[in-house]
């Protein structure tokens, strides 16, 4: 499995929409006609598919390789009234990326006859630049930790035992209707904060003697995260003032971020053996920071 993936996801667009933008699709770039911007992802999805068809592409794989004992990382990017919302969660009739990998993971582990696993959940957001637990919601203002122990680790953060996906979608729900949502002129049921689903998932070999425990595999601990980034903003499109104003600020301002420390990781990494894997995040992470740049002017 190659170590980063970037797809992007086209909404349909309006009547409107599609007479003013310059951006094409052109197989797996996106490119303005006449003009050397230009920009390669490993896929992009038309208008018409369906979050199924964007979880199979990718996800997928990452669920199966956290059950291996790997950790992985989903996070949706993107404008503001772009749709990533609805691919992360998805509604009734299609159920978002989230929900998909929660039944993948269960049925997964289902089928491993050998292993015997503990399922533990957190939901937390990062509304203006603060940590709240969406599971505790008088948990907020959380902190950031590292120890020998634990690693790195929000302190703090409420962690819940899970044996169904019924169970961790529920929590899910009870999460989301504490997470901050806003109105903005462009975007009815607006993300306010960045939300982080985490599934963190420990096995263990069965042994018909329970003393007898390989000491190289006693447990296996990985994490799966499943983000939905707010969206940036451009205050002259979104109307926005105030605590709107304040809070597309610091949506920016993390997601510029967020762009700083990919580069800063795929910098060097040829000399790591993994050319491939720097030429995809840089040229994602230009088309990114120019998307921004375009929405921030």
């Amino acid at each position: 499995m190659e170590r980063i993936h970037v797809a992007v996801r086209a909404r349909p667009l309006s009547t409107e929409e599609a007479k003013t933008s310059p951006w094409r699709i052109s197989g797996n770039s996106i490119l303005i006609p006449n003009n050397s911007f230009k920009f390669e992802f490993d896929r992009i999805f038309g208008e018409d598919c369906k979050t199924v068809d964007v979880y199979q592409a990718r996800t997928k794989e990452i669920v199966a390789a956290a059950v291996r004992g790997f950790n992985g990382t989903v996070f949706a990017y993107g404008q503001t009234n772009s749709g990533k919302t609805h691919t992360m969660r998805g509604s009734a009739t299609e159920p978002g990326v989230i929900p998909l990998s929660v039944h993948e993971l269960f049925e997964t582990i289902q089928q491993d006859v050998d292993r015997e696993f503990v399922l533990r959940m957190s939901y937390m957001e990062i509304y203006n630049e603060e940590i709240n637990d969406l599971l505790a919601p008088e948990h907020r203002k959380l902190q950031i930790h590292e120890s020998l122990e634990r690693g790195i680790h929000v302190a703090g953060l409420r962690e819940e035992i899970v044996a169904s996906p019924e169970q961790v979608l529920d929590f899910m729900e009870f999460g989301e209707s504490h997470r901050h949502i806003g109105e903005t002129s462009m975007n009815l049921y607006g993300s306010r904060s960045h939300t982080i689903f985490r599934m963190i998932i420990e096995s263990r070999d069965k042994s018909e003697d329970e003393d007898i425990v390989s000491s190289c595999d006693a447990a296996r601990i990985s994490v799966l995260n499943l983000v939905d980034l707010a969206g940036s903003e451009r205050a002259a499109k979104t109307g926005a003032d105030g605590v709107r104003l304040k809070e597309g600020s610091h949506i920016n301002k993390s997601l510029m971020t967020l762009g700083t420390v990919i580069k800063k990781l795929s910098e060097g990494a040829e000399s790591q053996g993994f050319m491939q894997m720097r030429l995809k995040a840089v040229s994602s992470l230009q088309a990114e920071l120019y998307m921004l740049q375009t929405v921030l002017v």
